[in-house]
């Protein structure tokens, strides 16, 4: 029997999973670490962190399944993107990574568009953006100059860990294009753009496609983790292309909207369609000669996280005791609040916004509160305007031509039947789930199955491996309540975009 492994490196922990060859879940793991925020805006991780939580998540999977590590055929990577790894000429460690909420490099990434005008989208398919590494590589040139001049490899998150694993500098198309340094269309780095902003592409490791076996376990590694030394390690994916793969999102007319600590709506397309105005991300996908189109909602479940941590401690206590997972506990009681929350609206920019409003600026809002208002009505509010920042993202694929034929929901915030329920009264849309919803680990593991030549392709894998279930279809007398709402949403960015921005430069 043959066996796979998908590892994904994500913002609040690192999730192991090991899978037969059928796609069923036979053992996984997950272990969290720290974020650090020196300050507001700020957002950074020690690499360090991840690599200590998939040491520790190998080996448990691997104990816990009692599976033979000569069995594991092949090993997947996915995480989270854009982030910023440095690494001096010895492959030591420079400083802590730059994650993707940080929203430091806004002057950064102002002068990127600055120098490349109109080549940026063109090229890299996407506007100028302090989440992406371009804009963080240059914030540290510009503040730490001495940690740059040092610098003689810039890796992403889950690149960093396969450096660990197999002793070798690799990226792939899928992560690499939100680096804002590869020519996506082309799928291959851009000499034009890194000469431009004056890095040298020296320190840009190889690139390949996702399924390309990019590195085998070393002596070090199978010593750390138990895996079998020479396994091999597919080029993997950027989380949200991993996932996508992970619930089918490999053909026109399959759309997925996950609700991580990001929320992304995700479109394959067969070719690379780019939006001039910049508010969507058009990337390779996973799937070769291929590409997607996504938008994303900066902090969607990280403000369901910040909002439970902060304001819901009884109800934390109260879930232990019940023995339930304290979301659960929050969506039982949220279910008894009317659409719209009796009139209270929230923002969820507590890290900015990306799409479709390209603003780092832009800060967390509840807007409408009164006395009659409950936890749990800023509960309610703070799950639907997670979900109208969501209905921005659709709504602009709708625009470039992209028809859903299905909506799968995929991450945490999918877990709950209340959410998707939401999701598709606002979408207009059918919203279904997959019967093994292991997202991103899934997707990396069916890529290293193609890798090593255990599946054809990675559509004949996911057409096989992959079912949708629980489908949610939309009530279309609570749409139209959602949309009274969404249009008081939209608004309130507008009337308060400056203020935002006057509020920012207040010390």
């Amino acid at each position: 029997m043959g066996y796979l492994i998908g590892i994904d490196i994500g913002t609040s922990g690192t999730k192991t999973a090991l899978f037969d060859i059928s796609g069923k879940l036979i053992a996984s793991s997950v272990f969290g670490y720290e974020l650090f925020q020196p300050q507001n805006g700020w957002a950074e991780q020690n690499p360090e962190d991840w690599w200590n939580a998939v040491v520790l998540g190998l080996k448990e999977v691997i104990k816990k399944s009692k599976v033979d590590p000569k069995d594991i055929k092949g090993l997947g990577l996915s995480g989270q993107m854009h982030g910023l790894v440095m690494l001096d000429s010895s492959y030591n460690l420079l400083r802590n990574s730059i994650i993707w909420c940080d929203g430091r490099s806004s002057s950064q990434a102002h002068n990127i568009f600055e120098k490349c005008g109109n080549k940026l989208i063109k090229i890299t398919a996407n506007p100028a953006m302090p989440a992406f590494t371009a804009a963080k590589l240059l914030w540290v040139r510009d503040n730490e100059p001495d940690i740059y001049t040092k610098c003689a490899h810039i890796l992403l998150p889950k690149d960093y860990i396969r450096f660990k694993l197999t002793g070798v500098l690799a990226t792939e198309v899928s992560d690499a294009s939100g680096m804002q340094l590869l020519d996506v269309p082309k799928r291959t780095w851009s000499q034009e753009i890194c000469e431009l902003l004056e890095i040298d592409t020296k320190i840009l490791p190889k690139v390949y496609e996702s399924t390309y076996i990019s590195g085998y376990i070393n002596d070090e590694a199978a010593r750390l983790t138990g895996l079998y030394k020479g396994t091999p390690v597919a080029g993997g994916a950027g989380d949200q292309a991993a996932s996508a793969v992970g619930s089918g999102i490999i053909q026109e007319g399959r759309v997925s909207d996950t609700l991580g600590s990001s929320g992304v709506v995700f479109a394959h397309t067969d070719k690379p369609i780019i939006d001039p105005k910049g508010r969507v991300h058009t990337f390779c996908h996973a799937v070769e000669n291929a590409w997607h189109v996504m938008g994303v909602t900066q902090g969607a479940g990280l403000s369901l996280k910040w909002f439970k941590d902060n304001f819901w401690e009884q109800e934390i206590i109260q879930a232990k005791k019940q023995h339930i997972d304290v979301y659960d506990l929050l969506m039982q009681k949220v279910k008894d609040i009317k659409i719209g929350a009796d009139n209270l609206i929230f923002l969820p920019y507590l890290m900015g916004e990306r799409t479709p409003h390209l603003d780092t600026f832009a800060r967390g809002v509840f807007f409408g509160i009164s006395n009659i208002h409950s936890k749990a009505h800023f509960a309610r509010a703070v799950i639907e305007g997670i979900t109208y920042s969501q209905r921005d993202c659709l709504e602009i694929l709708l625009n470039m031509g992209i028809k859903p034929k299905s909506i799968i929901a995929g991450g945490g915030g999918a877990k709950s039947q209340y959410w998707r329920e939401v999701l598709a009264d606002n979408f207009r849309q059918d919203v279904s789930t997959v019967v093994e919803d292991a997202g991103g680990c899934l997707g990396v593991a069916i890529l290293a199955g193609v890798g090593t030549g255990i599946y054809k392709s990675v559509q004949s894998a996911c057409n096989d491996i992959i079912q949708p279930k629980t489908v949610i279809s939309p009530n279309l007398e609570n749409s139209k309540k959602y949309d009274k709402y969404y249009q008081i949403y939209q608004n309130l960015y507008s009337q308060l975009k400056d203020t935002f921005k006057k509020l920012s430069e207040v010390k």
